[in-house]
Protein backbone atom coordinates (compact mmCIF):
# COMPACT_ATOMS: atom_id res chain seq x y z
CA UNK A 1 0.00 0.00 0.00
CA UNK A 2 1.37 3.27 -0.87
CA UNK A 3 0.85 6.37 1.01
CA UNK A 4 -1.98 9.04 0.01
CA UNK A 5 -0.25 12.15 1.07
CA UNK A 6 3.40 12.69 0.17
CA UNK A 7 5.29 15.71 1.45
CA UNK A 8 9.31 17.14 0.17
CA UNK A 9 12.20 15.78 1.95
CA UNK A 10 13.67 17.86 4.92
CA UNK A 11 10.26 19.97 4.97
CA UNK A 12 10.63 23.38 6.52
CA UNK A 13 8.30 21.42 9.61
CA UNK A 14 11.35 18.84 9.76
CA UNK A 15 14.09 21.40 10.18
CA UNK A 16 11.73 23.09 13.27
CA UNK A 17 11.66 20.20 15.29
CA UNK A 18 15.23 19.43 14.75
CA UNK A 19 16.17 22.62 15.89
CA UNK A 20 13.54 22.31 18.92
CA UNK A 21 14.95 19.13 20.18
CA UNK A 22 18.66 20.29 19.73
CA UNK A 23 17.87 23.46 21.99
CA UNK A 24 16.45 21.23 24.41
CA UNK A 25 19.49 18.87 24.55
CA UNK A 26 21.78 21.52 24.43
CA UNK A 27 20.36 22.96 27.62
CA UNK A 28 19.68 20.07 29.20
CA UNK A 29 23.48 18.69 28.60
CA UNK A 30 25.24 21.79 28.53
CA UNK A 31 27.84 20.60 25.99
CA UNK A 32 28.12 19.96 22.45
CA UNK A 33 26.83 21.20 18.71
CA UNK A 34 23.49 20.07 16.94
CA UNK A 35 24.05 19.79 12.93
CA UNK A 36 21.74 18.00 10.36
CA UNK A 37 20.85 15.30 12.07
CA UNK A 38 23.57 12.59 13.29
CA UNK A 39 25.88 15.44 14.89
CA UNK A 40 27.89 14.23 18.03
CA UNK A 41 26.87 13.13 21.67
CA UNK A 42 28.53 12.20 24.88
CA UNK A 43 29.75 8.75 25.18
CA UNK A 44 30.07 6.43 27.91
CA UNK A 45 32.79 3.54 28.93
CA UNK A 46 33.16 2.08 32.19
CA UNK A 47 35.22 4.37 33.40
CA UNK A 48 33.05 7.33 32.75
CA UNK A 49 35.21 8.96 30.31
CA UNK A 50 33.73 10.78 27.61
CA UNK A 51 34.16 10.43 23.80
CA UNK A 52 31.92 11.21 21.07
CA UNK A 53 29.56 9.08 18.64
CA UNK A 54 28.74 9.93 15.36
CA UNK A 55 26.58 8.44 12.22
CA UNK A 56 24.12 5.82 13.31
CA UNK A 57 24.69 2.45 15.27
CA UNK A 58 23.21 -0.94 15.96
CA UNK A 59 21.14 0.62 19.05
CA UNK A 60 20.55 3.47 21.53
CA UNK A 61 21.28 4.03 25.46
CA UNK A 62 21.04 6.13 28.28
CA UNK A 63 22.46 9.32 27.70
CA UNK A 64 24.94 9.96 30.67
CA UNK A 65 24.78 13.98 30.40
CA UNK A 66 21.45 14.26 29.85
CA UNK A 67 20.37 12.91 33.40
CA UNK A 68 20.78 15.58 36.31
CA UNK A 69 21.43 15.10 39.71
CA UNK A 70 25.30 15.30 39.80
CA UNK A 71 25.58 11.51 40.14
CA UNK A 72 25.37 10.69 36.42
CA UNK A 73 28.81 10.20 34.61
CA UNK A 74 27.28 8.24 31.57
CA UNK A 75 28.92 4.35 32.03
CA UNK A 76 25.66 3.71 29.57
CA UNK A 77 26.16 3.48 26.40
CA UNK A 78 25.30 6.39 24.34
CA UNK A 79 22.63 7.14 20.75
CA UNK A 80 24.20 7.86 17.98
CA UNK A 81 20.69 7.33 16.30
CA UNK A 82 20.66 9.92 13.50
CA UNK A 83 17.22 11.53 15.09
CA UNK A 84 16.75 12.05 18.84
CA UNK A 85 12.94 11.26 18.03
CA UNK A 86 14.12 7.70 17.09
CA UNK A 87 12.47 4.79 18.71
CA UNK A 88 14.62 1.69 17.59
CA UNK A 89 13.75 -0.68 20.65
CA UNK A 90 12.00 -1.21 23.46
CA UNK A 91 11.72 1.20 26.24
CA UNK A 92 14.14 3.63 24.14
CA UNK A 93 17.51 2.66 24.83
CA UNK A 94 20.12 -0.33 26.18
CA UNK A 95 19.56 0.65 30.01
CA UNK A 96 15.75 0.29 29.90
CA UNK A 97 14.84 3.34 31.10
CA UNK A 98 11.56 4.04 28.69
CA UNK A 99 12.95 7.58 28.61
CA UNK A 100 12.03 10.29 25.29
CA UNK A 101 14.21 13.18 26.78
CA UNK A 102 13.42 14.81 22.93
CA UNK A 103 9.55 15.21 22.95
CA UNK A 104 9.21 19.46 22.62
CA UNK A 105 5.69 19.33 21.67
CA UNK A 106 3.69 17.45 24.92
CA UNK A 107 4.39 19.58 27.84
CA UNK A 108 2.49 19.39 31.59
CA UNK A 109 -0.10 22.16 30.13
CA UNK A 110 -1.28 20.93 27.35
CA UNK A 111 -1.63 17.28 28.18
CA UNK A 112 -4.99 17.31 29.62
CA UNK A 113 -8.72 16.12 28.30
CA UNK A 114 -8.99 19.70 26.37
CA UNK A 115 -6.24 19.52 24.09
CA UNK A 116 -5.07 16.51 23.90
CA UNK A 117 -6.68 13.02 23.45
CA UNK A 118 -6.97 10.27 20.61
CA UNK A 119 -6.28 11.63 17.30
CA UNK A 120 -6.76 8.10 15.35
CA UNK A 121 -6.01 4.41 15.33
CA UNK A 122 -3.94 3.05 12.68
CA UNK A 123 -5.94 -0.69 11.88
CA UNK A 124 -3.91 -3.96 12.13
CA UNK A 125 -4.88 -7.98 11.59
CA UNK A 126 -4.38 -8.99 15.16
CA UNK A 127 -3.41 -8.16 18.87
CA UNK A 128 -0.20 -6.06 18.94
CA UNK A 129 1.70 -7.34 22.14
CA UNK A 130 4.93 -5.52 21.06
CA UNK A 131 5.94 -2.19 21.48
CA UNK A 132 5.52 0.09 17.92
CA UNK A 133 8.54 1.45 17.04
CA UNK A 134 9.75 4.87 15.20
CA UNK A 135 11.98 6.07 12.70
CA UNK A 136 12.49 9.84 12.13
CA UNK A 137 12.71 11.56 8.33
CA UNK A 138 12.49 7.66 6.71
CA UNK A 139 13.69 8.26 2.76
CA UNK A 140 10.59 6.21 0.79
CA UNK A 141 11.06 7.22 -2.97
CA UNK A 142 11.87 10.20 -3.42
CA UNK A 143 9.79 11.61 -0.21
CA UNK A 144 10.70 11.45 3.94
CA UNK A 145 8.42 9.98 6.43
CA UNK A 146 8.31 9.61 9.74
CA UNK A 147 7.21 6.22 10.37
CA UNK A 148 5.81 4.12 13.00
CA UNK A 149 6.27 0.13 12.65
CA UNK A 150 3.36 -2.26 14.18
CA UNK A 151 3.65 -5.76 14.41
CA UNK A 152 0.80 -8.56 15.24
CA UNK A 153 0.13 -11.56 16.33
CA UNK A 154 -0.62 -12.38 13.22
CA UNK A 155 2.46 -12.28 11.46
CA UNK A 156 1.98 -8.82 9.94
CA UNK A 157 4.26 -6.49 9.96
CA UNK A 158 3.28 -2.54 9.26
CA UNK A 159 4.42 0.77 8.36
CA UNK A 160 2.58 3.75 8.75
CA UNK A 161 2.69 7.27 7.76
CA UNK A 162 2.66 9.04 11.74
CA UNK A 163 1.67 12.36 10.31
CA UNK A 164 -1.01 11.18 8.11
CA UNK A 165 -2.02 7.70 9.37
CA UNK A 166 -2.08 6.26 5.72
CA UNK A 167 -0.36 3.01 5.46
CA UNK A 168 3.01 2.95 3.58
CA UNK A 169 3.26 -1.06 3.67
CA UNK A 170 2.01 -4.25 5.01
CA UNK A 171 3.48 -7.58 4.81
CA UNK A 172 3.36 -10.90 6.34
CA UNK A 173 6.49 -12.73 7.76
CA UNK A 174 4.37 -16.32 7.64
CA UNK A 175 6.14 -18.47 4.80
CA UNK A 176 3.60 -19.43 2.06
CA UNK A 177 1.17 -22.07 3.40
CA UNK A 178 1.81 -21.24 7.11
CA UNK A 179 -0.41 -19.24 9.35
CA UNK A 180 0.49 -17.53 12.45
CA UNK A 181 0.17 -20.91 15.44
CA UNK A 182 -2.44 -21.50 17.33
CA UNK A 183 -2.41 -20.82 21.06
CA UNK A 184 -1.37 -24.01 23.01
CA UNK A 185 -4.17 -23.87 25.35
CA UNK A 186 -2.82 -21.32 27.02
CA UNK A 187 -4.10 -17.83 27.85
CA UNK A 188 -0.84 -16.37 27.92
CA UNK A 189 -0.96 -15.43 24.51
CA UNK A 190 -4.08 -15.82 22.62
CA UNK A 191 -6.33 -16.62 20.83
CA UNK A 192 -2.81 -16.65 18.06
CA UNK A 193 0.98 -16.32 18.35
CA UNK A 194 2.70 -14.92 15.55
CA UNK A 195 5.40 -11.56 16.50
CA UNK A 196 4.66 -11.14 19.92
CA UNK A 197 8.56 -9.60 20.72
CA UNK A 198 9.20 -6.05 19.92
CA UNK A 199 11.62 -5.75 17.04
CA UNK A 200 14.90 -3.76 16.86
CA UNK A 201 15.98 -1.58 14.28
CA UNK A 202 18.99 -0.94 13.05
CA UNK A 203 19.13 2.30 10.47
CA UNK A 204 22.72 1.45 9.55
CA UNK A 205 22.03 -1.89 7.92
CA UNK A 206 20.78 -2.53 4.22
CA UNK A 207 19.94 0.31 1.91
CA UNK A 208 17.42 1.95 4.06
CA UNK A 209 17.75 0.26 7.20
CA UNK A 210 16.97 -2.75 8.55
CA UNK A 211 13.72 -4.00 11.61
CA UNK A 212 14.70 -7.05 13.10
CA UNK A 213 11.99 -9.48 13.71
CA UNK A 214 11.26 -13.15 15.23
CA UNK A 215 8.17 -14.50 13.70
CA UNK A 216 6.38 -17.93 14.96
CA UNK A 217 4.02 -19.51 12.06
CA UNK A 218 3.00 -23.35 11.71
CA UNK A 219 2.79 -25.18 8.49
CA UNK A 220 -0.03 -27.03 7.08
CA UNK A 221 1.41 -30.42 8.94
CA UNK A 222 1.04 -28.68 11.83
CA UNK A 223 5.21 -28.05 12.05
CA UNK A 224 5.93 -25.13 14.02
CA UNK A 225 8.58 -22.68 13.39
CA UNK A 226 10.82 -19.36 14.48
CA UNK A 227 12.55 -17.36 12.01
CA UNK A 228 14.54 -14.41 12.39
CA UNK A 229 13.40 -11.86 9.78
CA UNK A 230 15.49 -8.82 8.87
CA UNK A 231 13.02 -6.13 6.59
CA UNK A 232 14.12 -3.39 4.92
CA UNK A 233 12.90 -0.16 6.28
CA UNK A 234 11.27 1.37 3.25
CA UNK A 235 10.22 -0.54 0.92
CA UNK A 236 9.43 -4.61 3.51
CA UNK A 237 11.37 -6.64 1.70
CA UNK A 238 13.43 -9.00 3.05
CA UNK A 239 17.52 -8.60 3.46
CA UNK A 240 20.64 -10.58 3.72
CA UNK A 241 19.37 -13.90 2.74
CA UNK A 242 16.99 -13.78 5.61
CA UNK A 243 14.95 -15.71 6.72
CA UNK A 244 17.10 -17.81 9.28
CA UNK A 245 15.07 -20.93 10.62
CA UNK A 246 15.74 -21.00 14.33
CA UNK A 247 17.00 -23.73 16.04
CA UNK A 248 19.56 -24.76 18.46
CA UNK A 249 21.29 -27.62 20.35
CA UNK A 250 23.82 -27.58 23.66
CA UNK A 251 24.95 -30.71 25.57
CA UNK A 252 23.29 -31.31 28.79
CA UNK A 253 20.53 -33.74 30.30
CA UNK A 254 18.08 -31.30 31.10
CA UNK A 255 14.62 -31.45 30.22
CA UNK A 256 15.07 -30.79 25.91
CA UNK A 257 17.72 -33.67 26.23
CA UNK A 258 17.98 -36.93 24.96
CA UNK A 259 21.74 -38.80 25.01
CA UNK A 260 23.29 -35.77 26.55
CA UNK A 261 22.69 -32.99 24.12
CA UNK A 262 19.60 -30.73 24.61
CA UNK A 263 17.11 -29.67 21.10
CA UNK A 264 15.38 -27.03 21.12
CA UNK A 265 12.06 -27.76 20.24
CA UNK A 266 10.11 -24.91 18.45
CA UNK A 267 6.50 -25.65 19.65
CA UNK A 268 7.29 -25.71 23.31
CA UNK A 269 8.68 -22.30 23.02
CA UNK A 270 7.99 -18.69 21.99
CA UNK A 271 10.24 -15.51 22.31
CA UNK A 272 8.51 -12.84 24.49
CA UNK A 273 11.34 -10.71 25.46
CA UNK A 274 11.88 -7.79 23.64
CA UNK A 275 15.13 -8.12 21.08
CA UNK A 276 18.28 -7.10 22.32
CA UNK A 277 20.82 -5.38 19.53
CA UNK A 278 24.57 -4.89 20.76
CA UNK A 279 27.90 -4.54 18.70
CA UNK A 280 26.30 -6.03 15.85
CA UNK A 281 24.50 -9.10 17.51
CA UNK A 282 21.15 -9.56 18.09
CA UNK A 283 19.91 -11.31 21.79
CA UNK A 284 16.90 -13.02 22.17
CA UNK A 285 15.10 -14.93 25.30
CA UNK A 286 12.98 -17.98 25.01
CA UNK A 287 10.18 -19.01 27.48
CA UNK A 288 7.24 -22.09 26.90
CA UNK A 289 3.76 -21.36 26.72
CA UNK A 290 2.61 -20.23 30.39
CA UNK A 291 5.90 -21.52 31.57
CA UNK A 292 4.69 -25.22 31.45
CA UNK A 293 6.05 -28.27 29.95
CA UNK A 294 9.84 -30.08 29.77
CA UNK A 295 11.09 -27.42 28.37
CA UNK A 296 14.26 -25.13 29.30
CA UNK A 297 14.56 -21.29 28.70
CA UNK A 298 16.63 -20.72 25.90
CA UNK A 299 19.38 -17.56 25.05
CA UNK A 300 20.56 -17.27 21.35
CA UNK A 301 22.69 -14.91 19.50
CA UNK A 302 22.34 -13.87 15.59
CA UNK A 303 24.51 -11.90 13.52
CA UNK A 304 22.51 -8.84 12.51
CA UNK A 305 24.52 -8.88 8.77
CA UNK A 306 24.34 -12.61 8.69
CA UNK A 307 21.45 -13.50 10.19
CA UNK A 308 23.19 -16.81 11.21
CA UNK A 309 23.58 -17.99 15.05
CA UNK A 310 26.50 -17.10 16.66
CA UNK A 311 25.63 -18.54 20.36
CA UNK A 312 22.95 -20.53 22.61
CA UNK A 313 22.52 -21.38 25.80
CA UNK A 314 20.08 -23.15 28.02
CA UNK A 315 19.76 -21.19 31.31
CA UNK A 316 19.04 -24.85 32.94
CA UNK A 317 21.17 -27.16 31.25
CA UNK A 318 20.81 -29.99 33.07
CA UNK A 319 17.34 -29.33 34.89
CA UNK A 320 14.16 -27.96 33.72
CA UNK A 321 12.56 -24.57 32.96
CA UNK A 322 14.07 -21.22 33.12
CA UNK A 323 11.95 -19.21 31.20
CA UNK A 324 13.16 -15.78 29.70
CA UNK A 325 9.86 -14.06 30.03
CA UNK A 326 10.46 -10.40 31.69
CA UNK A 327 6.79 -9.41 30.53
CA UNK A 328 7.82 -8.61 26.95
CA UNK A 329 10.95 -6.17 28.05
CA UNK A 330 14.11 -6.44 26.54
CA UNK A 331 17.73 -8.11 27.74
CA UNK A 332 19.30 -4.23 29.25
CA UNK A 333 22.80 -4.21 28.05
CA UNK A 334 25.83 -1.17 29.37
CA UNK A 335 27.87 -2.40 26.00
CA UNK A 336 30.09 -4.56 27.27
CA UNK A 337 27.58 -7.19 28.99
CA UNK A 338 24.04 -8.49 28.65
CA UNK A 339 21.34 -8.30 31.93
CA UNK A 340 18.40 -10.63 31.96
CA UNK A 341 16.31 -11.94 34.55
CA UNK A 342 14.75 -15.55 34.17
CA UNK A 343 12.16 -17.24 35.84
CA UNK A 344 11.56 -20.10 37.89
CA UNK A 345 13.72 -22.97 37.21
CA UNK A 346 16.28 -25.54 38.57
CA UNK A 347 18.63 -23.79 40.96
CA UNK A 348 21.63 -26.24 42.51
CA UNK A 349 22.73 -24.43 45.56
CA UNK A 350 25.76 -26.58 45.54
CA UNK A 351 28.59 -24.03 44.45
CA UNK A 352 31.84 -24.34 42.19
CA UNK A 353 34.92 -22.50 43.20
CA UNK A 354 33.70 -19.70 41.46
CA UNK A 355 30.15 -19.48 43.39
CA UNK A 356 28.32 -21.02 40.37
CA UNK A 357 25.64 -23.48 40.64
CA UNK A 358 28.19 -27.19 39.64
CA UNK A 359 25.33 -28.10 36.99
CA UNK A 360 25.19 -25.03 35.17
CA UNK A 361 21.48 -24.39 36.16
CA UNK A 362 20.65 -20.90 36.98
CA UNK A 363 16.97 -20.74 37.33
CA UNK A 364 15.25 -17.93 38.52
CA UNK A 365 18.17 -15.45 38.58
CA UNK A 366 19.25 -12.51 37.69
CA UNK A 367 21.75 -13.20 34.54
CA UNK A 368 24.83 -11.31 33.29
CA UNK A 369 26.20 -12.12 29.65
CA UNK A 370 29.58 -11.28 28.32
CA UNK A 371 28.56 -9.14 24.91
CA UNK A 372 30.35 -11.45 22.63
CA UNK A 373 28.70 -13.39 19.73
CA UNK A 374 29.55 -16.62 22.02
CA UNK A 375 26.55 -16.57 25.23
CA UNK A 376 28.48 -16.70 28.47
CA UNK A 377 27.31 -15.97 31.89
CA UNK A 378 30.11 -13.99 33.80
CA UNK A 379 28.22 -13.28 37.06
CA UNK A 380 24.87 -14.01 38.49
CA UNK A 381 22.58 -13.14 41.44
CA UNK A 382 20.24 -15.57 43.05
CA UNK A 383 17.91 -15.21 46.27
CA UNK A 384 18.90 -16.77 49.21
CA UNK A 385 15.76 -18.64 48.86
CA UNK A 386 15.32 -19.30 44.97
CA UNK A 387 14.42 -22.90 45.46
CA UNK A 388 11.71 -21.62 47.65
CA UNK A 389 10.35 -19.26 45.91
CA UNK A 390 10.89 -21.42 42.25
CA UNK A 391 8.90 -24.07 43.59
CA UNK A 392 6.17 -21.67 45.22
CA UNK A 393 6.01 -19.72 41.18
CA UNK A 394 7.22 -16.57 42.87
CA UNK A 395 9.42 -16.65 39.86
CA UNK A 396 11.93 -13.68 39.95
CA UNK A 397 11.69 -13.26 36.04
CA UNK A 398 7.90 -11.89 36.17
CA UNK A 399 9.72 -8.46 36.09
CA UNK A 400 12.50 -6.95 33.78
CA UNK A 401 15.64 -5.48 34.35
CA UNK A 402 16.52 -1.73 34.00
CA UNK A 403 20.18 -0.12 34.77
CA UNK A 404 21.01 2.95 36.21
CA UNK A 405 22.92 5.86 35.05
CA UNK A 406 25.98 5.65 37.36
CA UNK A 407 25.56 7.15 40.68
CA UNK A 408 27.90 8.43 43.46
CA UNK A 409 27.93 6.14 46.79
CA UNK A 410 27.89 8.75 50.31
CA UNK A 411 31.30 7.71 50.77
CA UNK A 412 32.11 9.17 46.70
CA UNK A 413 32.37 5.31 45.06
CA UNK A 414 30.69 5.29 41.76
CA UNK A 415 28.46 2.32 41.42
CA UNK A 416 26.88 0.46 38.47
CA UNK A 417 23.87 -0.82 39.31
CA UNK A 418 20.95 -2.22 38.03
CA UNK A 419 17.26 -3.50 39.40
CA UNK A 420 14.91 -5.83 39.15
CA UNK A 421 11.57 -7.12 40.68
CA UNK A 422 9.61 -10.08 40.61
CA UNK A 423 6.05 -11.55 42.21
CA UNK A 424 7.54 -11.81 45.88
CA UNK A 425 6.91 -7.49 45.82
CA UNK A 426 10.97 -7.24 46.40
CA UNK A 427 13.26 -4.71 44.66
CA UNK A 428 16.54 -6.01 44.22
CA UNK A 429 19.59 -3.64 43.33
CA UNK A 430 22.27 -4.98 42.21
CA UNK A 431 26.14 -4.10 42.09
CA UNK A 432 26.67 -4.45 38.14
CA UNK A 433 30.65 -5.37 38.81
CA UNK A 434 30.10 -7.83 41.63
CA UNK A 435 26.33 -9.03 41.48
CA UNK A 436 26.43 -11.22 44.66
CA UNK A 437 25.71 -14.51 43.31
CA UNK A 438 24.33 -16.86 46.03
CA UNK A 439 24.52 -17.32 49.68
CA UNK A 440 21.96 -19.69 51.80
CA UNK A 441 21.49 -17.07 54.77
CA UNK A 442 21.20 -13.55 53.10
CA UNK A 443 21.12 -11.48 49.82
CA UNK A 444 24.79 -10.38 49.59
CA UNK A 445 23.70 -7.52 47.42
CA UNK A 446 23.66 -3.65 47.29
CA UNK A 447 20.30 -3.22 48.15
CA UNK A 448 17.06 -4.75 49.03
CA UNK A 449 13.80 -3.22 49.65
CA UNK A 450 10.42 -4.27 50.88
CA UNK A 451 7.30 -3.00 51.65
CA UNK A 452 6.75 -0.70 48.69
CA UNK A 453 5.30 -2.93 46.15
CA UNK A 454 2.31 -4.30 47.71
CA UNK A 455 1.66 -6.45 44.52
CA UNK A 456 4.16 -8.20 42.28
CA UNK A 457 5.85 -6.79 39.00
CA UNK A 458 4.78 -8.14 35.49
CA UNK A 459 6.46 -5.08 33.31
CA UNK A 460 9.77 -3.26 33.56
CA UNK A 461 10.77 0.27 36.14
CA UNK A 462 11.46 3.48 33.78
CA UNK A 463 13.68 6.13 35.32
CA UNK A 464 14.19 9.78 34.79
CA UNK A 465 15.70 12.79 36.91
CA UNK A 466 17.25 10.22 39.43
CA UNK A 467 13.71 8.77 40.18
CA UNK A 468 12.97 5.45 39.37
CA UNK A 469 9.17 4.36 38.71
CA UNK A 470 7.42 1.47 39.49
CA UNK A 471 3.94 0.00 38.82
CA UNK A 472 3.31 -3.34 40.15
CA UNK A 473 -0.51 -5.20 39.94
CA UNK A 474 -3.21 -3.96 42.09
CA UNK A 475 -0.92 -1.12 42.80
CA UNK A 476 -0.55 2.89 42.14
CA UNK A 477 2.54 3.47 40.26
CA UNK A 478 5.23 4.65 42.25
CA UNK A 479 8.16 7.02 42.24
CA UNK A 480 11.26 6.24 44.17
CA UNK A 481 14.27 8.61 44.08
CA UNK A 482 17.75 8.08 44.39
CA UNK A 483 20.27 9.43 46.07
CA UNK A 484 23.30 8.32 47.11
CA UNK A 485 23.07 5.58 44.97
CA UNK A 486 19.97 4.36 47.12
CA UNK A 487 16.57 3.97 46.00
CA UNK A 488 14.13 5.37 48.45
CA UNK A 489 12.40 2.55 50.91
CA UNK A 490 9.18 5.22 50.57
CA UNK A 491 7.59 6.31 47.80
CA UNK A 492 7.62 10.41 46.90
CA UNK A 493 4.15 10.22 45.28
CA UNK A 494 1.99 7.44 43.56
CA UNK A 495 -0.29 7.76 41.26
CA UNK A 496 -4.26 8.04 42.41
CA UNK A 497 -5.01 4.97 39.86
CA UNK A 498 -4.47 1.10 41.14
CA UNK A 499 -3.44 -0.83 37.86
CA UNK A 500 -5.17 -4.24 37.35
CA UNK A 501 -3.08 -7.17 36.44
CA UNK A 502 -0.66 -7.20 35.11
CA UNK A 503 0.54 -3.26 36.51
CA UNK A 504 2.17 -1.23 34.40
CA UNK A 505 5.17 -0.71 32.44
CA UNK A 506 5.83 3.28 32.42
CA UNK A 507 7.56 5.51 29.93
CA UNK A 508 8.67 8.85 30.26
CA UNK A 509 8.34 11.96 28.13
CA UNK A 510 10.55 15.23 29.03
CA UNK A 511 12.45 17.93 26.86
CA UNK A 512 15.73 17.24 28.63
CA UNK A 513 14.82 17.71 31.81
CA UNK A 514 11.87 19.81 31.73
CA UNK A 515 7.96 18.64 31.05
CA UNK A 516 8.90 15.26 32.61
CA UNK A 517 5.33 13.13 31.84
CA UNK A 518 4.96 9.59 33.26
CA UNK A 519 2.70 7.21 30.57
CA UNK A 520 1.23 4.39 31.72
CA UNK A 521 -1.46 2.04 30.00
CA UNK A 522 -3.99 0.07 31.86
CA UNK A 523 -5.24 -3.36 31.20
CA UNK A 524 -9.08 -4.09 31.23
CA UNK A 525 -12.43 -4.63 29.48
CA UNK A 526 -11.73 -0.77 28.55
CA UNK A 527 -7.65 -0.44 28.68
CA UNK A 528 -6.64 3.31 29.35
CA UNK A 529 -3.77 5.38 28.35
CA UNK A 530 -2.53 7.63 31.94
CA UNK A 531 -0.37 10.58 31.98
CA UNK A 532 1.13 11.95 35.09
CA UNK A 533 3.46 14.74 36.15
CA UNK A 534 6.88 13.04 36.78
CA UNK A 535 7.21 14.97 39.42
CA UNK A 536 4.42 14.32 41.55
CA UNK A 537 2.33 11.48 40.48
CA UNK A 538 -0.70 12.58 42.31
CA UNK A 539 -1.28 14.66 39.72
CA UNK A 540 -2.70 12.81 36.84
CA UNK A 541 -2.63 15.36 33.79
CA UNK A 542 -4.90 12.96 31.60
CA UNK A 543 -6.67 9.18 31.39
CA UNK A 544 -8.40 8.23 27.93
CA UNK A 545 -11.14 7.56 30.13
CA UNK A 546 -12.07 11.35 31.02
CA UNK A 547 -13.70 12.26 27.82
CA UNK A 548 -16.51 9.33 27.45
CA UNK A 549 -15.61 7.12 24.73
CA UNK A 550 -13.91 9.76 22.79
CA UNK A 551 -10.40 8.47 23.10
CA UNK A 552 -11.10 4.79 24.31
CA UNK A 553 -9.77 1.96 22.00
CA UNK A 554 -11.38 -0.72 23.51
CA UNK A 555 -9.90 -3.47 26.01
CA UNK A 556 -6.54 -3.47 26.90
CA UNK A 557 -3.42 -5.88 25.75
CA UNK A 558 -1.51 -7.78 28.76
CA UNK A 559 1.86 -6.18 28.34
CA UNK A 560 1.51 -2.73 27.18
CA UNK A 561 4.09 -0.05 26.83
CA UNK A 562 3.27 3.04 25.83
CA UNK A 563 5.76 4.57 22.59
CA UNK A 564 6.30 8.43 22.63
CA UNK A 565 7.63 10.11 19.56
CA UNK A 566 7.54 13.42 17.77
CA UNK A 567 4.30 14.44 20.00
CA UNK A 568 2.25 11.90 20.06
CA UNK A 569 1.37 8.50 22.22
CA UNK A 570 1.21 4.91 20.67
CA UNK A 571 -0.84 2.53 22.67
CA UNK A 572 -1.24 -1.49 21.07
CA UNK A 573 -4.40 -2.65 21.01
CA UNK A 574 -6.18 -6.19 20.34
CA UNK A 575 -6.61 -5.09 16.77
CA UNK A 576 -4.37 -1.61 16.30
CA UNK A 577 -2.45 0.93 17.82
CA UNK A 578 -4.35 4.26 19.40
CA UNK A 579 -2.42 7.67 18.53
CA UNK A 580 -2.74 10.23 20.87
CA UNK A 581 -1.36 13.70 20.49
CA UNK A 582 -2.71 17.59 20.49
CA UNK A 583 -6.23 17.84 18.91
CA UNK A 584 -5.65 21.43 17.53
Amino acid sequence: MKSLQRRPAFSSTFWRHLLEICVGLLIASGIGSCGGGSGSSPSATGSGSAGSTSGTTSAPGTPGTTTPGGTTTGSTPTTAQTYPTDVLMHHNDLARTGQMLAETTLTLANVNSTTFGKLRFLPADGKVDAQPLFVTNLMIGTAAHNVVYVVTEHDSVYAYDADSGNALWQISLAAAGETSSPDPGCTDITPEIGITSTPVIDRSRGPNGALYAVAMSTDASGNVHHRLHAIDLATGAELFGGPTEIAATYPGSGAEGANGVLTFTPSLHTVRAALTLVNGTIYMGWTAHCMSGNYNGWLMAYSEDTLQQTGALPVTPNGSQGSVWMAGSGMASDGTSIYLIDGNGTFNPTLNAQGFPVDGDLGDAFIKLSATPALVATDYFAMYDVVAQAAADDDFGSGGAMLLPDQTASDGTVKHLAVGAGKDTHIYVVDRDNMGKFNSTTNNIWQEITGVLTGGIWGSPAYFNNVVYYGGQTDALKALPVTNALLATTPSSQSPTTFAYPGATPAISANGTSNGIVWAAENGTVGALHAYDATNLAHELYNSNQAGTRDQFGPGNKFITPMIADGKVYVGATNGVAVYGLLN
